[in-house]
């Protein structure tokens, strides 16, 4: 009686054999696009990021340009402020001396000369002190924008390279999730 059953069950055990030898094919197959999937996505990652980082850069680079640009626009500025008050000042002791000279001829006290001097002295140094202080107020704003604006790019870059690495571990999670389902379905 065995023996007229014995094929029966051959043949059964062989068409299990095949189903099992079929999922196993299917499996590593899975497997095999997941981690392909997985190294595309990998590579685009990098890619990105590389990407990403050579805007930044450029960015950094055309916000320092610009600061300078500003910085030396506004020394010119100052250059020119200070060119002028020199002029002024020189043409009030001109004028005081000249002021002076006629004072002497008319036989003026040497006190008045004296006094119309130091007032000129006076109002030129005050002057000068202003386009000092000009001077260091547009070099203390100068820095301090480009200081923000490197900020700003320092700040702009570890975002994206945080996003960029968050990207990646999702990428190889998503491989590692596949390669489980696939083995699971040996």
């Amino acid at each position: 009686m065995q023996s007229e059953h014995t094929p029966m069950g051959e043949g059964a055990a062989n068409a299990v054999d095949a189903v099992v030898e079929k999922a196993q094919e299917v499996g590593a197959a899975v497997v095999d696009k997941a981690q392909q999937v997985g190294s595309a996505a990998v590579q685009k990652a990098g890619q990105v990021a590389v990407a990403v980082r050579d805007v930044a850069a450029e960015k950094a680079v055309q916000v320092k340009d610009a600061v300078v640009k500003g910085a030396a626009a506004a020394g010119k500025a100052v250059a020119k402020k200070a060119s002028a008050v020199k002029k002024a000042v020189a043409k009030r002791v001109t004028a005081a001396k000249k002021a002076a000279k006629k004072a002497t001829k008319k036989a003026a006290p040497k006190k008045a000369v004296k006094k119309v001097a130091k007032k000129v002295a006076k109002k030129a140094s005050a002057k000068k002190g202003a386009v000092k202080r000009s001077a260091k107020a547009v070099a203390k704003k100068v820095t301090r924008k480009a200081g923000a604006a490197k900020r700003s790019v320092k700040k702009a870059a570890k975002k994206v390279a945080k996003k960029v690495a968050r990207k990646k571990t999702a990428v190889k999670k998503a491989v590692k999730k596949a390669a489980r389902k696939g083995g699971r379905r040996r």
